[in-house]
């Protein structure tokens, strides 16, 4: 049976379309798409779905030359009223009404899975074949996946603003299922999910960065209790799900006794003051060891468009755990990075220490290092062993060295440079890093603020020198242009992203971990040749970006350059942008592509 129609279906055919009862195909901006929908019962018995809008003619064109395809899977937000009159909301009070006004998309729409073929040279390279909406949740304000994906791992996605995990089951790609969804009712112990780090066993550890559900004492798996100041407040857990974001555990951040008093405020405030706020997440399961890195109470930055209260709500800690017992993880230290020599003492927000947001390990057997990254602080640390009982950090970067390989106008200063995404190569010889660029007017009327992009650091002899490292970044010198010390990272390549609009780069990454076979299967890589960046963060933070999707090629020197064969199937221009009126889901206009992953199906891989 074949309907055609120009939106979504009303009346019968919905009901037979929710039911999984018909494969119905829609006509509009999009003339030949293929629609399907599956459900799973959520833990409060309610049916939660995802509907495929397989677009035929494009997977037709993809496919059209013979070979497997390879694609990119971007989890990516509807925009709504709610981030585009942010900016009016910011200049509170007297200019809402002006904001409401300009507001575009001002009803929520779906969220969704968009996936574009990613394969070099393919007649439909960059072109979107499928999205995957996900329902009845709206709001979700989708945010990270894992860093990388192996065959036959679940995609963990999580759900900012609903306090959800969204277990994808990718192995028949284009066309995905879903396998379970996590509820903030499974997971009373924190909320605001985001990222997760994808174990051999095929279960994934995920920080959920917010504090416990309700406000009030908590306890955890491990029997603790603690005493928490509610939804997206501190301290937040780590969550252990299975393949099916069925949780198995929850394990607390907080520590006994609280952290720094000083260097930790909560709104409200706790009687034990706490800056347990994981966000990045990573682990080495040769060395037993997890690693996640404090970035803010979420509250009141990602919820509230108006000005943050206090620098101190943005975290300069960093947590190691014991995961000997992959169930229990157990937390062993609390690291507070140092400050460093553009450290202002009327300006705590940006000092290097200033919002831990990620976090990376090396990967060789032998090495046992790790980096961490700020987002205000603009700086990059290293420590040389995540096993020791108190890891050590010192600074061994600085984002003002690598401004001017974005931009020659770029000054030198990489305070609040707002760097996100962090990564270690495989083969430990690289560290990537996007920056978003500098927002005019941070330091005050005349600043122009700093374009931002992708680069790579040469980290060989800083891995290479183990604990007996000498790279310190210590003098205002070292900051601007790198480390004096032999076995500093040295700056491999850089390229911008969004060149000429400062405060517009990329937030998130992934690097593509496979090649293409002499067979025509798939096979994982240890030396990757391009990466996947996306300019957005979080519109309600007021961190805004273009909402494009950009692929960079990485040369075997560390060399970047972006892809310009990567373009968009509406506009042409290079990268795909997802401010469009029409997707193959509907006339739903601009979405917000926060994180993007590599990914294979199962029968095309090796």
């Amino acid at each position: 049976m074949k309907i055609r129609f120009r939106r979504w279906p009303t009346g019968l055919a919905a009901v037979l379309l929710a039911v999984g009862a018909v494969t119905l195909p829609v006509q509009d901006a999009y003339a030949d798409v293929e629609v399907s929908t599956q459900s799973v019962k959520g833990a409060d018995g309610k049916d939660y779905t995802v509907t495929n809008h397989l677009v035929k003619s494009a997977l037709e064109k993809s496919q059209s030359d013979g070979k497997r395809k390879e694609w990119l899977l971007v989890w990516a937000g509807d925009e709504n009223i709610a981030d585009t009159v942010v900016p009016d909301v910011r200049n509170l009070p007297g200019s809402l009404g002006g904001g409401v006004g300009k507001a575009t998309n001002a009803l929520p729409g779906p969220d969704f899975l968009a996936v574009i073929d990613a394969t070099p040279g393919s007649p439909g390279y960059g072109e979107v074949v499928n999205t995957i909406t996900v329902g009845p949740l709206v709001e979700n304000e989708p945010h990270h996946m894992q860093y990388v994906w192996h065959k036959g791992d679940t995609i963990y996605a999580g759900a900012l603003f609903g306090a959800a995990t969204y277990a994808f089951d990718v192995t028949a790609l284009p066309n995905v299922k879903l396998k379970g969804i996590s509820l903030p009712t499974q997971t009373l112990g924190g909320s605001v999910p985001d990222a997760y780090w994808v174990l051999k066993d095929g279960t994934a550890y995920a920080t959920y960065m917010g504090g416990p559900v309700a406000p009030g004492p908590y306890r955890y798996d491990d029997g603790s209790v603690h005493i928490g100041n509610g939804f997206a407040g501190s301290p937040g857990e780590v969550v252990r799900f299975d393949e099916n974001a069925k949780v198995l555990s929850q394990s607390p951040a907080a520590t006994p006794g609280g952290d720094n008093e000083k260097l930790c405020a909560n709104l409200p405030r706790l009687g034990e003051p706490t800056c347990a706020n994981p966000h990045g997440i990573q682990a080495r399961e040769d060395l037993n060891t997890l690693v996640t890195a404090d970035y803010v109470e979420p509250r009141n930055i990602i919820l509230d468009p108006v000005k943050a209260p206090s620098p101190y709500l943005r975290r300069p800690t960093v947590r190691t755990w014991d995961i000997s017992d992959r169930n229990h993880p157990k937390l062993k230290a609390v690291s507070y990075l140092p400050d460093g020599p553009r450290a202002d003492p009327n300006d705590p927000l940006h000092q290097e220490s200033r919002a831990v947001m990620e976090t990376t390990v090396t990967n060789l057997p032998g090495h046992k290092g790790a980096f961490a990254q700020t987002m205000q602080g603009g700086a990059v640390f290293y420590t040389p062993d995540i096993t020791a009982a108190e890891p050590h950090w010192r600074q061994v970067f600085d984002d003002g060295t690598a401004n001017p390989g974005f931009d020659a106008a770029n000054d030198r200063n990489g305070g609040s440079s707002n760097g996100g995404w962090i990564q270690t190569s495989l083969d430990d010889r690289f560290l990537y890093r996007a920056i978003v660029g500098r927002q005019p007017g941070t330091f005050g009327p005349d600043d122009p603020g700093t374009t931002g992009g992708v680069y790579v650091l040469d980290i060989s002899k800083l891995v290479g020198a183990g604990d007996d490292y000498k790279c310190s970044i210590d003098t205002k010198q070292e900051a601007e242009y790198g480390g004096a010390e032999a076995d500093c990272p040295t700056l491999a390549g850089a390229t911008p992203i969004n060149p000429g609009k400062p405060g517009a780069g990329p937030h998130w990454g992934a690097y593509d971990n496979f090649v293409l076979g002499p067979d025509g299967f798939y096979q994982e890589t240890q030396q990757p040749q391009r990466l996947a960046v996306s300019n957005y963060f979080v519109a309600r933070s007021g961190l805004d970006g273009d909402h494009k999707v950009s692929i960079v090629s990485l040369g075997k020197d560390g060399s970047v350059s972006v892809d310009d064969e990567f373009r968009d199937e509406v506009t042409g221009e290079v990268g795909v942008n997802f401010n469009r009126r029409s997707w193959p889901h509907g006339e739903f206009g601009n979405a917000k592509p926060h994180s993007e992953l590599f990914v294979v199906a199962d029968g095309d891989v090796k």
